[in-house]
């Protein structure tokens, strides 16, 4: 296992994929685990993730996609998309899956209920979409990181049509929407930007510290 830093110098915005390479059953699902323990508010989990490797579908994404090659080359296409409607019977759920794993009564449970929902409550539909899509981000920097510790390309895209991919996927029945995918697998050996130096700015330009 690579040192963290290693790893996220070792990373980059990978253009070409080895098409050929593919992901291992085990590396695939280590990537997923890993994502899935992303934090989120509260413990939610607004989001998921539909896991692309159907040829034909990847190409009609790929036109969804203004055209870029890596949506069909890479090894996985991870599609991150978000509840439609984050309201008192998505908390239910949580709380039941609470109450299930930590076997603590439901009734136990009500005023951490009601606390979620009072502070989701005020919120328009917007603001509770742009809430979750944060968390998705917060799970894609996840899925971004485990790929880089364990040599394994993620290249997060924002380049596409949502509603297009909606459509392609059947999401609006799953009462999702997509916001943010990522392109899964290994670096081509002649992708030129594997090359380029790493571009950052130093400590003192990015951190500020208040003693």
């Amino acid at each position: 296992m690579k040192n963290i830093i290693e790893a996220m110098q070792w990373r980059y915005a990978t253009n070409k994929f080895e098409v050929s390479k593919k992901l291992s059953d085990e590396q695939l699902e280590s990537l997923l685990e890993a994502t899935i323990l992303a934090p989120s508010s509260y413990g939610l989990q607004p989001w998921k993730m539909i896991v692309v490797t159907n040829p034909e579908i990847r190409t009609k994404l790929q036109e969804a996609g203004y055209g870029q090659p890596k949506i069909s080359e890479a090894s996985h296409l991870v599609v991150f998309a978000v509840e439609k409607h984050i309201d008192d019977a998505l908390v239910d759920a949580f709380i039941k899956s609470v109450s299930d794993v930590r076997g603590i009564p439901l009734e136990n449970l009500a005023g951490y209920a009601g606390m979620i929902k009072g502070a989701i409550a005020p919120k328009s539909e917007e603001e509770r979409k742009d809430w979750a899509t944060k968390q998705a981000y917060l799970a894609l920097g996840v899925l971004i990181t485990a790929g880089a510790i364990e040599g394994i390309d993620v290249a997060a895209m924002e380049g596409f049509d949502p509603k297009k991919f909606d459509e392609i996927l059947g999401l609006e029945e799953q009462g999702l929407e997509t916001k943010v995918i990522a392109a899964a697998g290994f670096r081509a050996s002649d992708d030129p930007t594997a090359q380029y130096k790493k571009v950052r700015y130093p400590k003192e330009h990015m951190v500020i510290e208040v003693k």
